[in-house]
């Protein structure tokens, strides 16, 4: 007899404590861009009647701008078209679910032209625009060139 008085205490002691509660798990918002660049090897309407060309690019580097505010990243590129009238294209795609930011690099000629088959250089260089806190990948004609952090 004597355990159940000391039992009841217990269980109303019990009995008084907060039921834990289940804390929602932090969503992950979708990646977006905050404010895009002008992009001036962006694809343009009068592409539509060119013939799409290749491009090899000798090399790529992902760098940090930090004389503008906020930093920046910018994409530069070396490489050769195949032909001195191609004229060349960066399509830069806004990010995915996954944070990639995938880019496109190609030539457009016209057909209609006559055009020396005399490999042509290029340097060129895209600013990234400005995009929301996380971490980005950058692929460029599908392969992975690099990544950085925004805050």
């Amino acid at each position: 007899m004597k355990r159940i008085f000391f039992l009841i205490p217990l269980l109303l002691l019990g009995a008084c404590n907060a039921i834990p509660t289940i804390e929602p798990t932090a969503t992950i918002s979708k990646p977006f861009v905050i404010r895009s660049v002008e992009n001036s090897f962006s694809p343009r309407p009068e592409d539509g009647n060119l013939q799409i060309g290749g491009v090899e690019i000798a090399s790529m580097d992902l760098s940090e701008i930090t004389n503008v505010e906020p930093t920046r990243v910018q994409l530069t590129f070396l490489g050769s078209m195949p032909r001195a009238c191609n004229e060349l294209r960066i399509d830069v795609f806004p990010p995915d679910e996954q944070y990639q930011i995938q880019v496109e690099i190609y030539s457009l000629v016209d057909t209609k032209v006559e055009c020396e088959n005399v490999f042509q250089q290029f340097e060129a260089s895209v600013l990234l625009g400005l995009y929301s806190p996380g971490r980005y990948t950058v692929w460029v004609n599908g392969g992975l060139i690099g990544d950085f952090v925004t805050y």
